[in-house]
């Protein structure tokens, strides 16, 4: 191990290679609870691509596992490291590197913040719609290789949806690069989409193009009450069915209102059992004609009260409380974050059998989540030094993707896989996509080096 870092040291610059004991502590964990961390070698901190090869082939020639990490915001523990890897950090690949107003993309290194990159092109008047809940402090590398969502799924799709190509250092060190610069192209396999969403398990992302669209017009925003989860379900689907064209469209339970008031001092309206935000980026009459008829959709089936934010200030205030809901909730004890989607049509049905297994086991389960695209967050918070809590605690988090499943749906919307849901990947897909897995693996890393033991062993 000491030879390995040796070499380390003879092909990178000090400032980008870290092996004190302390600092090597802080590059161990994502966000995740409850997944395995092991103690790195080294860790490497990526000025640019060539470091990234460095670090991976010296990797290789020792047969040594590489993880690859951005800002450790993810909750699957695939950013964790391992017993005697190389943690390569792309924090510090943080640039914009090229903005193309009429061509409508963005070059940009991984360790941007989505926040800021989604800042830097709306002041070109260019919009760039996936936006994680934790936009602030996630990276876009970490969004592509977890093919992230956000609040804006509903209409505007996920990650994928706007990566146009990558630059990835590959397993032997090689740089591959995928995709094009233009609007359309399908020229061979669609090599981008295979490493988009792997988790870091097919190469290490050093560069991405992204396409981007013109800036949406200003949002008018809405709230609306239920009394109870499932009406507010009930009236998701009605909404949905309608063909209404939303940008966003959110669920928040009393759990998680009440945790929300509690952390940031808002005002929200704790007598409801249940809260939709919804939000159209039509524009104009037409905006303002898209929350008049979910307000009309959610009086019908059941809303005990609407009310349509009066300036954009205060539609900001309800993205906001939506955005800190996982971290309010984490104030009130240990949590687990489930990441189950189903299809719209079962989202009733789907919160319903929250609402009983919470009151069954006798756990705190926070229900919210993107109710636009069926990705639900039910959150599970316990006292981690009571072990029967702790316990319990686990048979919901199980129990909720199982209900997932039974319902149609998916074990993750859009936090991946990691470790977390290891094995429950293999009850959705079955033993013959296991098995494709396995050989597209080994085709681009036949030494199991890079984030071994993540998304599937």
């Amino acid at each position: 191990m000491n030879d390995l870092v040796e070499r380390l040291r003879k092909v990178l610059p000090p400032e980008a290679l870290v092996t004190d004991h302390d600092r090597i502590q802080s590059y161990r964990y994502d966000r995740a609870m409850f997944c395995p961390a092991g103690e790195p070698i080294a860790v490497v901190l990526a000025r640019e691509t060539a470091h990234v090869q460095a670090a991976v082939r010296i990797a290789a020639e020792a047969g040594v596992p590489v993880v690859p990490q951005g800002a450790r915001s993810g909750l699957s523990g695939a950013a964790n490291a391992l017993d005697g890897c190389i943690v390569v950090s792309l924090e510090k690949m943080d640039k914009i590197l090229e903005i193309q107003p009429v061509d409508r993309y963005v070059v940009t290194q991984p360790g941007v913040f989505n926040a800021v990159l989604s800042r830097a092109v709306a002041e070109q008047g260019l919009f760039y719609p996936p936006d994680p809940s934790s936009w602030e402090f996630c990276s876009i590398g970490g969004n592509l290789s977890t093919n992230s969502g956000g609040l804006c799924c509903v209409k505007y799709g996920v990650t994928t949806d706007y990566v146009l190509g990558l630059e990835v250092v590959l397993a032997d060190g090689q740089v591959l690069r995928t995709g094009r610069r233009t609007v359309k192209g399908v020229a061979g396999y669609d090599l981008t989409k295979l490493i988009v969403g792997s988790e870091g398990t097919l190469g290490i992302i050093t560069e991405a193009t992204l396409a981007l669209r013109p800036a949406a017009a200003r949002p008018r925003t809405m709230a609306a009450l239920f009394d109870s989860g499932v009406t507010a379900g009930n009236a998701i689907i009605e909404i949905i069915r309608s063909g209404v064209s939303l940008s966003l469209l959110e669920i928040m339970d009393r759990t998680t209102i009440s945790a929300v008031n509690d952390y940031k001092r808002m005002d929200l309206p704790t007598e409801a059992a249940a809260m939709l935000i919804a939000q159209s980026d039509a524009g104009g009459e037409a905006g303002a004609a898209d929350v008049a008829t979910v307000a009309k959709l959610c009086r019908e089936y059941g809303a005990i009260e609407c009310i349509e934010a009066d300036d954009p200030a205060e539609g900001e205030l309800l993205l906001e409380a939506r955005r800190v809901a996982l971290t309010a909730l984490e104030t009130l004890g240990t949590t687990m974050i489930d990441d189950v989607c189903v299809p719209r049509s079962r989202l009733a049905d789907f919160i319903g059998a929250i609402e009983e297994l919470s009151a069954k086991l006798d756990i705190t389960v926070g229900v919210l989540g993107h109710a636009g695209d069926g990705n639900m967050h039910p959150t599970v918070v316990f006292d981690a030094t009571d072990p029967e809590q702790a316990r319990r605690a686990q048979v919901a988090f199980d129990r909720i993707m199982e209900i997932g499943l039974e319902l149609g749906g998916t074990i993750t919307g859009e936090h991946g896989v990691g470790v977390l849901k290891r094995d429950w990947l293999v009850q959705e897909i079955g033993p013959v996509a296991v098995s494709v897995h396995h050989a597209i693996k080994a085709a681009l890393d036949p030494k199991n080096i890079l984030n071994p033991g993540k998304v599937v062993t």
